[in-house]
């Protein structure tokens, strides 16, 4: 059982490790059609309705989508392809952080593990208000389309 599990784990880091390259490297040159970039290509869509991740992937895109019925326009979808790339990832990804989390980091003799612990929860919580925050304000604004600017507020933080 054990052993399996190991293998399980060795063989998912092995691919996200190996995923990574080709993902970056093709992203160069191609835009993953989502958000201004949608466009057709990408198989069929679905509507943007499919604490972070679950305000994420499904409070924030019911309230657009409801917005947009409301406003009595369409935003044309969003890729079944790349939702499921996405979700295949999300996956990979959240077994590996929770199986290390869980089984394979060794705890004892870290005496630092709960100053980290709640400054990762503080970040955290933090950065769960600001999304939630950033999509209301969002959602509010009246849809128009326009050219996409960096505001003079945003840029000064950089």
């Amino acid at each position: 059982m054990v052993s399996s599990d190991q293998n399980l784990f060795h063989y998912s880091l092995l691919t996200l490790y190996l995923i990574g390259p080709p993902t970056f490297i093709s992203l160069r040159f191609l835009q993953a059609p989502y958000g201004k970039h949608n466009r057709l290509g990408w198989g069929p869509t679905m509507s943007p309705f499919l604490f972070r991740y679950f305000h994420r992937t499904c409070i924030y895109p019911l309230r657009l989508h409801n917005n947009n019925n409301k406003s009595k326009t369409n935003n044309g979808g969003f890729p079944v392809s790349v939702a499921m790339m996405a979700f295949v990832f999300n996956l990979l990804n959240a077994y590996l952080q929770a199986r290390w989390v869980s089984q394979y980091k060794d705890y004892e003799g870290d005496g630092w593990f709960w100053l980290r612990f709640f400054v990762g929860l503080v970040v955290f919580l933090g950065g769960i208000g600001v999304n939630i925050w950033s999509d209301r304000v969002l959602v509010a604004q009246p849809i128009q389309v326009m050219e996409f600017r960096w505001s003079s507020e945003w840029v000064s933080l950089f």
